[in-house]
């Protein structure tokens, strides 16, 4: 059983403790919050004796704790990840993992040197179904292209109508949506292709500096990768991998229900390709990332490694080619 301890009391937060707790294999033990109020009224939802910390210092110190989950706002992961890192545990961190590609770089080079790991929270590549659509890439063939789409409203949007600048609409806290869910597809493209070798971005911009959305077209050789992300307008679209044989269905980028192949000569007809979806959203990844410190797995986590890096290099030039500049980056 690995202890853990979280920073971030929101939703997310709490759909991974109870995904990590259904795999058997996680125990809550400690709550970061600055508002100690907050911090026990998020650990009495799972567990009656997690310890409360205020300071990073306290936390960082509980040699009870061998892993962190870290679901801070975005610009603040590189500091909460890199001083956890330190004190030599494992790092669990939402996505985006950093800012900046040096950020990240010595995020990585900090847990190399301390013997930890370091792990970026893309929760759909390790979904069953997921892993049923890269394994059937083969029968399509020769791949002409891809659409891959996330675009859902947020709710966060009205409090921007309203004049209001959410974190998660504020490049002072790195927001936007390219960081924020740009990266399930872009990630979705890199996890079935590899690194594209070139990109561009067509952002819709919103009051607070922002983008609110828009469209990113990966180029691969001989095909190209479309993905619609956004924060400000809704999209039901599936997403598809389209061959010379024929097209593999998604209804979503996440949470994936199914997995269809449209056999290209047998118009009309579908295969269903796709497993059981689990309940719990964030279990297999919990359970994927216990499997890795368990068993010193270096090899995934280096290969999810090279993933993050790749990741982040799209989404970084990008956003510079947008001049949707970072608060971080304008400081540095």
């Amino acid at each position: 059983m690995l202890n853990f301890a979280v920073i971030g009391t929101g939703w997310i937060t709490a759909s991974f403790v109870t995904s990590a707790h259904a795999t058997n294999k996680w125990q809550l033990r400690a709550v970061y919050s600055r508002k100690e109020d907050t911090a026990r009224d998020f650990a009495a939802k799972f567990t009656a004796d997690a310890a409360i910390h205020t300071t990073l210092e306290s936390l960082t110190a509980d040699q009870s704790i061998a892993a962190v989950y870290v679901a801070s706002p975005n610009s603040l992961h590189f500091a909460h990840a890199k001083k956890l890192l330190e004190a030599r545990k494992h790092v669990i961190v939402e996505k985006p993992a950093t800012s900046t590609s040096s950020e990240l770089d010595t995020l990585f080079q900090t847990a190399h040197a301390h013997g930890v790991f370091l792990l970026e929270a893309f929760r759909h590549l390790h979904e069953v179904n997921f892993k049923v659509l890269k394994a059937a890439l083969g029968r399509l063939g020769p791949v002409y292209g891809a659409s891959l789409n996330y675009a859902a409203y947020s709710s966060r949007y009205d409090n921007v109508l309203r004049g209001e600048t959410p974190n998660v609409f504020s490049l002072d806290y790195s927001g936007g949506a390219l960081a924020d869910l740009g990266v399930y597809p872009i990630a979705a493209a890199v996890a079935l292709f590899g690194a594209p070798k070139a990109q561009q971005y067509f952002p819709v911009m919103i009051r607070t500096g922002a983008d609110g959305g828009g469209v990113v077209v990966l180029q691969y050789e001989g095909f190209a990768v479309s993905a619609n992300a956004s924060k400000i307008y809704t999209s039901t679209a599936p997403s598809e991998v389209y061959g010379e044989k024929g097209t593999l269905v998604i209804p979503s980028i996440t949470d994936i229900a199914s997995v269809r192949f449209l056999d290209a000569r047998k118009k009309g007809e579908s295969e269903e390709l796709g497993k059981e979806k689990e309940s719990l959203n964030l279990k297999e990844e919990a359970d994927e990332f216990a499997r890795i410190i368990e068993e010193k797995d270096g090899k995934m986590a280096e290969e999810l490694e090279k993933l993050s890096r790749a990741v982040l290099a799209v989404t970084e030039d990008l956003r510079r080619a947008n001049e949707l500049k970072f608060k971080v980056e304008k400081e540095g």
